[in-house]
């Protein structure tokens, strides 16, 4: 095995697998910000699918608040998830911000040998997700990450999402880390990996968490470990020009670092001008890797 697998699973195969998990914990992590309208039937769903019967699948189900202002947390709370504040996790290693500080607190507030995470924006979510994101790693002891693809719709305005994959995550992946260009949603954000691995890694606190954490697990693991499954199809929220420009600074960014340019040629901070409002600051920090902070490791 010499690159990244796409594992198509037949549902025999995937049931049995995930119903015979045996002492592998699973931990669902749903990092929400103002997302009050979406995350309750997620929640639901997963609670009454996959924590219930006679083999349940996931063994906690997280949802991480990151500063929301709308009834995200009792909504979450009321369908059956552990709520927990972001600023609450670790606050020994100090502040952070951004998608990628959520997920890094996810992985040190929760407790599963695989940690999985989908967006709590998500509209098309059923519990399949889960099961077909966990089954590799109950078939295949190498297995370190696990990306979900799938296909977009558009949405009632007739706008598609996927722009940042495409024009800016993708071919710098085949152009900078070809090893990994069979990645079809390097950006998803329905994914799985083992906490032993994730452990090991930093995580970019903006949204070049997702193309970090690749690169680092196939340094680390090698691109055999990685494996992509169908999800089959996903909705969500598409977001306007301004954020995804943003994003795409960010996703650049966490790709250059790690391309091995040097601190002086990578900005600490940056922005980008905006002509009707403030300037747009990215987020370029990264969080530690957890197994060098002392608090998580005593825990």
């Amino acid at each position: 095995m010499t690159g990244v697998r796409t594992y198509a699973l037949p549902q025999s195969v995937m049931w049995a697998a995930v119903t015979g998990k045996g002492s592998t914990k699973v931990s669902v992590c749903i990092p929400c910000r103002n997302e009050a309208a979406t995350i309750g039937p997620i929640v639901t769903q997963i609670v009454s699918a996959l924590m219930s019967g006679n083999a349940p699948i996931v063994d906690e189900l997280l949802v991480f608040d990151d500063g929301s202002t709308d009834a995200t947390a009792s909504v979450a709370a009321a369908a059956g998830a552990r709520v927990i504040r972001v600023s609450d996790v670790l606050a020994e290693a100090g502040p952070g911000s951004g998608k990628g500080n959520v997920l890094w607190a996810s992985v040190a507030a929760s407790q599963g040998d695989v940690i999985v995470w989908c967006d709590g924006d998500l509209l098309s979510f059923i519990p399949d997700y889960v099961r077909r994101l966990v089954a590799p790693f109950l078939l295949d002891p190498e297995v370190a990450l696990v990306k979900g693809y799938y296909e977009r719709l558009l949405d009632a305005s007739g706008e598609g999402g996927g722009r940042n994959t495409e024009l800016v995550a993708r071919p710098l992946l085949a152009l900078l880390f070809p090893e990994l260009a069979a990645i079809l949603q390097p950006l998803g954000g329905e994914y799985a990996a083992r906490r032993s691995v994730l452990e090991q890694v930093p995580f970019a606190e903006g949204y070049g968490v997702e193309i970090g954490l690749l690169i680092d697990v196939a340094a680390i693991a090698g691109p055999e470990s990685i494996v992509q499954v169908d999800l089959g199809v996903r909705r969500h929220r598409h977001r306007p020009l301004p954020e995804l420009s943003a994003q795409a600074g960010e996703i650049m960014h966490a790709m250059l670092r790690r391309v091995g340019l040097s601190a002086d040629r990578l900005p600490p901070m940056a922005s980008l001008a905006r002509l009707d409002h403030a300037d747009q600051v990215l987020r370029v920090s990264e969080r530690p890797p957890l197994l060098s902070i002392a608090a998580y490791v005593n825990r």
